[in-house]
């Protein structure tokens, strides 16, 4: 199945994203050379701010246009590619997952900062989802003999999916490749008969008897499989009748990219990141009720 792209609609956006990179352009160079002129000339180092505060801006100015021209791009274009592939399909680029159900993953810390973006629902092969961007910050304060510094770093960046599965967990199940659960329910670590994937995966279970129910050598084989194919560090959780992905990848997906050029390429790159859904859904074949 292919999406088409009116070009006439496409080159427009092409325009528009040149327009916003040029203003970018002009501006960093002004305000390197400002910059450099204000420390080296001196007494007249005055006059490097003539091109510092131009250059920033323009550098403004076009990442301001860059940025609203990106939202524009997902709610008039990639809804279209969305569309195509997704049935039922929701897609809300200034909206995420909400922070509660971030935590109900039970694989990721509480952030001290945290921004969720590009809400996608619908279904695929007859299987619910929702998915989102997801960013999630710890704070740190450093003592220094110049005062206190407070700062943001990120520990979390990449998307989170809820998938509805096809069986009612008896307990819970975390197979993570890094990290250990966070959750006041106990969860007990448990080795499987699978060396491989024990190297791979750390998995943890309020039930032996589910997890490995659950964890049959083929579906193993499919999370390895899975983690294969998808860069970063990955998590699995199924709770009551839930499977929660988590990809931290420290990468933004369905994002225009400035100084990229908008083809065939990008879009080929953006429907790999929607495809992810499906290949959850046929690996792990949560359209089959194989575990009822």
């Amino acid at each position: 199945m292919k999406m088409v792209i009116k070009m006439n609609n496409l080159q427009s956006f092409q325009l528009e994203k040149k327009k916003a990179e040029k203003f970018v352009k002009m501006g960093i160079p002004m305000a390197i050379i400002g910059a450099a002129a204000f420390v080296l000339l001196g007494q007249y180092g005055f006059f490097g701010a003539l091109l510092v505060f131009p250059g920033i801006i323009l550098i403004g100015i076009g990442t301001s246009n860059f940025s609203k021209l990106s939202r524009k791009f997902k709610t008039e274009v990639l809804i279209d590619l969305i569309s195509t592939y997704v049935d039922n399909g929701q897609f809300i680029p200034d909206r995420g997952l909400d922070i509660g159900t971030v935590y109900s993953t039970e694989f990721v810390k509480r952030a001290d900062r945290y921004h969720t973006e590009d809400y996608l629902s619908g279904s695929m092969e007859g299987v619910n989802f929702i998915s989102s961007d997801v960013k999630l910050e710890e704070k740190h304060v450093e003592h220094t003999k110049d005062g206190t510094r407070t700062y943001y770093e990120t520990y979390f960046l990449g998307r989170i999916f809820v998938f509805d599965f096809n069986k009612q967990f008896d307990g819970s199940l975390q197979v993570l490749e890094h990290g250990s659960p966070v959750s006041h329910t106990k969860y007990a670590k448990v080795k499987l008969e699978s060396v491989v994937f024990n190297k791979k995966f750390k998995t943890y279970t309020t039930n032996d008897h589910s997890a490995f129910y659950v964890l049959t050598p083929h579906f193993m084989e499919a999370l390895m499989k899975f983690e294969q194919n998808n860069k970063g560090s990955i998590s699995f959780s199924f709770i009551k009748n839930s499977l929660y992905i988590g990809i931290n990848n420290f990468k933004d997906t369905f994002e225009l990219k400035m100084f990229k050029k908008l083809d065939d390429s990008l879009f080929e790159e953006f429907k790999r990141d929607l495809m992810v859904i499906n290949e959850v859904i046929t690996e792990l074949k949560l359209n089959r009720n194989i575990f009822k």
